[in-house]
Order: structure tokens, then C-alpha cells, then sequence
């Protein structure tokens, strides 16, 4: 680039798009001008800086786009100060996380096929308030940073956040406004089509996911205008490519190969076990290098043949399903895999179940625990609590490799995101079941489809667990070939033709909606009529294996297992949750020692009580009831004589309730003395008259002398 040229372009120059009412500006040349592409996205409170820089050569022995995204947000945004002892932003949240894999899923598919330049897209919030939806702001800048860039890339990308509230579509809603909405999608967009597709529904119907993406793409047309006018005044000029091979003479020697071994191909694809279809696969690869090697000598290229065996066995698999409509493992285009279910098969655990399709297995568990041990999810603006938690595991045994046992990756953290979005519409209210329910998926084997497998697994094992969930749900990946004209949409697809095919399309639900999608492509875009075709197709698959799941079970247990915890909910007055607690918790302590139960007390007096058995949970109740209760006047109540005087006796009904039976009030006769009448630590019924002038209670024993015990207020006697 020209010094003439970079001066230029260091210029600041903004452009803004105005979307339903609001103003979204759009600003560089200013910040961050080292990159290749600098953004600063401004929308109401948020400013959020996108870059995107690249290495000047290309990397050497890869055959993927070297492409890393990272969206991180600043304490500072939202004026908050981090947590912890160095109080500094730390490792990259989960959420964090997400949004990172909505920017990379927009933009991927739009670089060159054979780009091999390490790219590093950035996108950084530095102010924002509750009222901005940064994920779909991320996309925007992301893709213009990329767009005014000299980097190839074929966008513009934008990116919106469309939400159905009150029966109505919106874009870029707030937090609490999504809160109300029924529907809840992340879109991207190219001007051509749809590329990424992510969120969920409350039970929606087909169409309506459908019209919330036609919903999009129609906001998101003068955005393309504005951005396209733009680009043609800021844009870096796109700098030539050293290409990574001569694309030509590969896909020469890859239908040279495909000829050449056709039978070969065949045999091999003709296992249905992925294993010894592998195994072939790899026997002729190596036939097929060997071979070469023979006939070019010193000349062979290891690394051209190996880029043209790959297209050409991508090219036999396209064809073999476009051609005669037959996929690798020899199903249908919309046939389901075989599907075995178990629930109840890990007998310490609360709720479990082995969820096996095809080659794809789940082992899931559901484990029941007391809202204490909610997680704490700590964001840029404030603390919340998360009750019903689900993590998906991807041990390298199940794809039968050896690697290194870390942390959950970042496809990890989004495929439990995914499965956990699944099955949110049919959780039980906290009200209802007052649990912190916790879910975790290991998959132990895999060929494709293992994030839906966890989302039907889990739906087993909720059930199994008696967790109440208002439905069942199952899910289904979708996978695309797509040649020109010709069109193939394949249900419950394999990792092969995820890895090979063009569409990758996850859809769960009940069988009276949708409850969450997930979308990618690599071809860019793609149509609404083979959206739509998909839709309908996985809905009939979906509806196909919840039949099967239903018939190892088809609603919740009734009953908890034996291992979890039972638990009982109570209201008290807030003003007697310091009596119940006691002098540095004394109180609440012994309760639960004395009864070997947990017991957790909030502000405005909720108290759920957590035990091994139903007994132990009544009497913790039972003396819960007795240090946070209060009497009414007019009502029947049996206490305790806690002390004698020459003018009545004072009567404990509560641990914190006393009060007082003048000598008057003890028997229709006349009492000389009352110890004639009433004993230290006897138990009487006595009628609550009132308050007297020094703020006791007055009591009356004469009143209570023939009262039934179905009268008497407290509980059955026990003091």
C-alpha cells in the first residue's frame, strides 16, 4: 500500500444506519488505524471496536481457514470494577464465548476456499448499558472491519437480533424486552441469503422461524446499501492472494483420481461402520499416493496429491448422493438412524439415560441439588444466579483419537449453550420445583449429531430424574448437498457429511414446536425454499424419534429418586427470618443439626427446607413454624406455662410468642391460687383475647377448656 493511499485512509469517515427508529453509527480512521480493517460501532450507550488483521504470507501444511475471533467485553463498559485478587478482566467467559462463535459462524464462510492467511478478528465492548444487545453489534462491526479491510472476504455480513413480542416482530431488542418475546433468533445475512441462524422458541411453529429470517434479511437491505456506498469511499483495495497451490491443477487431478478409482471409492464408501469405512478410506489414499509417487519420481508433491485425494473423495460422496440419491451408511434422504433407548441405568444417580443413534451415543445424567448450589454467572453488569445448568463433554475416545484432557473448548461450550436452550421451555418454575437441576452429557461415541443426541438424552434422563418437564424434546441435525440446480437435504446426518456437505442445520423441540436452531453453511447463503424444505423435513423426523423415545418413557417419574434430596417450601413473615437465624446463626444451626437437614431462608421470608426423608423435612418444618410464628386475636393455640406469679401464669406458645393469663382468666370459678390450677411446664389451650396496656399478650385458659384439638391453630400438640 502507498504512503499516499494509507494517509488517506487514516482519515476519520463514518456512515450511519438508521433501523427501526434508532441510529447505528459506523466510524474509522480514527482508533485503531495499525490494523487492516478498525470499526467503532456506536448504538445508543454501546461502543464497541472491531478489527480484523492478518499475516502477510500464508501458513504453511493447513487446509483450513486460519481464522480466530474473540469478543470480549470491559468491566469498564458497564463502570464496574472485576472481581477477584488482581481485579482485572480474566480467561474468556462462556458468554463471552458464544458471542465469539456467532462472529466467527457470520464471517467464515465468506473467506476463499484456499485462503491460508492467519486472520485475528477482535471485537471489544467498551461501554454498553443493559438496553443493548451487543451479540448482534458484534456481527455489524465485525463484518464491516472485514468489509473496508484489505483482507479477501466476500461480505458485507450484518447481523440482527429479531424477537416476536406480543405477536409482533422487532430488531435489536433489550434484555428485558426479550424477556417477554416468544421467539428469539440471531440472523446473518448476506445480501444474497441466509448464512447463520441461532436461538430459540417457546413451542414455534416452522413458518414462523421462517418469517422471522424474512423478517431479517428485509431490515438488513439498507443496511447492505449504506455499507456498500461506504466501502466504495474508505475500502482498502483487496490484496492478491499467493495461492496456496494451483486450484486448477488440483481439481485436474481430483477428478483424474475420481476416475481413475471409482470402484475403489465405492468399495470403501460401501461400509456403513465408520470405523472400517475409515480404515478403507485410508488404504486408498494411500494406494492412490503410492501410485503417483511411482509415476512422478523426485517430482511427486506428498501435499498437492493429498489436497486432490480429499476433493476428490468430497466429490464421490456429493455425487453419490445427488446422482442416486444414496447416502454413505445406504439410508434415505430422510431417513433416521436406528435408535436405542435406557433410562434408570447408573443407579446412584438421580435420573440417567443412554441415548444411542447409529454410531452417535450419549450417556446422560440429571442431578437434583438445593438453589444454593445454583451457579453464579458474573457479567459486566452484575451477578445472577443460573438454576438449570447443562454441560456437554466430548472425550477424544469417542471419536477413537488420543489428544490432551482439558477444559470444555469453545464447541463444547456451545453445543451444551445449544442443548440447554433446547430444553429451557419445558423447565418447571423454581416455584415448582425449588431444585438447581444440573445436567451434564458425555458423549461416548460419535458420527455426527451428538448435540442433539444430548438434547434427547437429557429430555430421558430429566424424566428419569422426576424432574416435571411440561414435554419431551428430541432433536435432529440437517445437513445440504447442493450442486448448481440439483438439491439434496439429508435428516440425522453423519460426521462425514457434515464435514463434506454444504449445511449444517440443528433443530429441537416438542412435538407441538420448536424449541431452538442452530444453522451454518458453507456456501454463503442459502434459499429460503431449501430452508423451508429442511424445516418441514426435520419436524418430520423430529416427531419420528420422540415417538420412539416414548416408548421407554414417555412422561416424568412421579416420584424422586431415593438418592435425591426431598424438599418442602414455606412462607414466613419476613420480619421473623432474624428469629429463625438467631444470634450468628445459632438458631437455623441446631435446627438443621438436630433434624439433618439444609435449610436456605431469603430476605422476603421464602424457606425451603432440603432432607433425606420426609419425616426429617416435618420436623424441621415443624420448628421452623415454631421460631417464626405468629398468633391472632380471637384464635386457639396450645402453649407452655413458662412461670407462675400471685397474679397468673405466663404462657410460651412460640420460641418467641409468650404471653400472659391473669388469675381471671384461668377457670369460670373463682381461683385463690394458681398453682392449684397450673404446673410449670404444663401444656394448655388458651384463647388469645389481645394486647394488654404493656404490650403482652392476654391470654384466657377458660376460654380454651372445651375447645376441640381440630381448633387449635398449632401444630398437633408438639412443644
Amino acid at each position: 500500500m502507498s504512503l499516499e493511499n494509507f494517509v488517506h485512509l487514516s482519515k476519520p469517515s463514518s456512515f450511519s444506519w438508521e433501523v427501526e427508529g434508532e441510529r447505528i453509527m459506523f466510524e474509522t480512521g480514527r482508533i485503531a488505524k495499525q490494523a487492516n480493517g478498525a470499526v467503532v460501532l456506536r448504538y445508543r450507550e454501546a461502543f464497541l471496536l472491531a478489527t480484523a488483521t492478518a499475516a502477510t504470507q500464508p501458513s504453511e501444511g493447513i487446509d483450513f481457514v486460519p481464522l480466530s475471533v474473540e469478543y470480549r467485553e470491559k468491566f469498564a463498559s458497564a463502570g464496574r470494577i472485576p472481581g477477584g485478587f488482581l481485579r482485572r478482566e480474566g480467561r474468556i467467559t462462556d458468554e463471552e464465548v458464544l458471542t465469539s462463535r456467532l462472529v466467527d459462524r457470520s464471517i467464515r464462510p465468506l473467506f476463499p476456499k484456499d485462503y491460508r492467511y492467519e486472520t485475528q478478528v477482535l471485537v471489544h465492548v467498551f461501554s454498553t448499558s443493559e438496553e443493548c444487545d451487543t451479540e448482534p453489534l458484534a456481527i455489524l462491526a465485525a463484518s464491516v472491519a472485514l468489509y473496508i479491510s484489505d483482507i479477501p472476504w466476500g461480505g458485507p455480513v450484518g447481523g440482527v437480533r429479531v424477537c416476536r413480542i406480543g405477536g409482533e416482530f422487532r430488531l435489536f431488542s433489550s434484555l428485558q424486552e426479550r424477556e417477554r418475546a416468544d421467539l428469539d433468533l440471531v440472523i446473518s445475512c448476506s445480501p444474497e441469503g441466509l448464512i447463520m441462524l441461532e436461538g430459540g422458541g417457546k413451542e414455534v411453529e416452522e413458518r414462523e422461524v421462517l418469517e422471522a429470517m424474512e423478517f431479517a434479511q428485509r431490515g438488513l437491505v439498507s443496511f447492505f446499501e449504506r455499507v456498500s456506498e461506504w466501502g466504495k469511499e474508505v475500502g482498502r483495495p483487496k490484496r492478491a492472494l499467493l495461492e496456496d497451490g494451483d486450484r486448477a491443477a488440483v481439481e485436474a487431478r481430483a477428478e483424474e483420481i475420481g476416475r481413475r478409482w471409482e470402484a475403489s471409492f465405492a468399495e470403501a464408501f460401501g461400509f456403513s461402520v465408520k470405523k472400517a469405512r475409515r480404515q478403507a478410506l485410508e488404504r486408498l489414499r494411500e494406494e492412490v499416493l503410492e501410485a503417483y509417487r511411482d509415476l512422478e519420481g523426485e517430482g511427486f508433491d506428498a501435499g498437492f496429491c493429498a489436497k486432490a485425494f480429499e476433493l476428490a473423495k468430497s466429490g464421490f460422496m456429493r455425487a453419490q448422493i445427488l446422482r442416486d440419491r444414496r447416502r454413505i451408511d445406504g439410508r434415505g434422504m430422510g431417513e433416521i438412524r436406528p435408535i436405542e433407548v435406557e433410562v434408570g441405568i447408573l443407579p446412584g444417580a438421580h435420573g440417567s439415560s443412554l441415548f444411542t443413534r447409529g454410531e452417535t451415543q450419549a450417556l446422560v445424567t440429571c442431578t437434583l441439588g438445593m438453589e444454593s448450589e445454583s451457579q453464579v454467572v458474573e457479567t459486566i453488569f452484575g451477578e445472577g444466579q443460573r438454576y438449570f445448568l447443562l454441560h456437554y463433554n466430548f472425550p477424544p475416545y469417542c471419536v477413537g483419537e488420543v489428544r490432551p484432557m482439558r477444559g470444555p473448548g469453545r464447541r463444547e461450550i456451545g453445543h451444551g449453550n445449544l442443548a440447554r436452550r433446547a430444553l429451557l421451555p419445558v423447565i418447571p418454575s423454581r416455584d415448582a420445583f425449588p431444585y438447581t437441576i444440573r445436567v451434564v452429557s458425555d458423549i461416548t461415541e460419535s458420527n455426527g449429531s451428538s448435540s442433539m443426541a444430548t438434547v434427547c438424552g437429557a429430555s430421558m434422563a430429566l424424566m428419569d430424574a422426576g424432574v416435571p418437564i411440561s414435554k419431551p424434546v428430541a432433536g435432529i441435525a440437517m445437513g445440504l448437498v447442493c450442486e448448481g440446480e440439483e438439491v439434496a437435504i439429508l435428516s440425522d446426518i453423519l460426521g462425514d457429511e457434515d464435514h463434506l456437505g454444504d449445511m449444517d442445520f440443528k433443530v429441537a423441540g416438542t412435538r407441538d414446536g420448536i424449541t431452538a436452531v442452530q444453522m451454518d453453511n458453507k456456501l454463503g447463503s442459502v434459499e429460503r425454499s431449501v430452508l423451508e424444505r429442511a424445516l418441514q423435513q426435520a419436524r418430520e423426523g423430529r416427531l419420528s424419534i420422540l415417538e420412539t423415545m416414548s416408548k421407554t418413557l414417555g412422561a416424568h417419574r412421579q416420584e424422586l429418586s431415593e438418592h435425591a434430596p426431598q424438599v418442602a417450601s414455606l412462607q414466613i413473615c419476613p420480619e421473623t427470618v432474624r428469629q429463625l437465624i438467631g444470634p450468628k446463626g445459632k438458631t437455623i444451626q441446631q435446627i438443621q443439626q438436630d433434624t439433618e437437614t439444609s435449610i436456605e431462608v431469603s430476605e422476603n421470608g421464602r424457606v425451603r427446607i432440603y432432607g433425606r426423608s420426609r419425616a426429617r423435612l416435618q420436623e424441621a418444618r415443624e420448628l421452623v413454624e415454631y421460631h417464626t410464628a405468629q398468633v391472632e386475636v380471637g384464635k386457639y393455640y396450645e402453649g407452655e406455662v413458662s412461670s407462675i406469679r400471685d397474679f397468673g401464669a405466663f404462657v410460651r406458645i412460640y420460641a418467641h410468642v409468650e404471653g400472659l393469663i391473669h388469675i381471671s382468666e384461668i377457670d369460670h370459678k373463682r381461683v385463690q391460687a394458681v398453682e392449684d390450677y397450673l404446673r410449670v411446664g404444663e401444656k394448655v389451650v388458651v384463647k388469645v383475647l389481645g394486647v394488654d396496656r404493656k404490650g403482652r399478650l392476654s391470654l384466657s385458659r377458660k376460654e380454651g377448656l372445651h375447645i376441640q384439638k381440630e381448633c387449635v391453630e398449632n401444630w398437633k400438640g408438639r412443644m
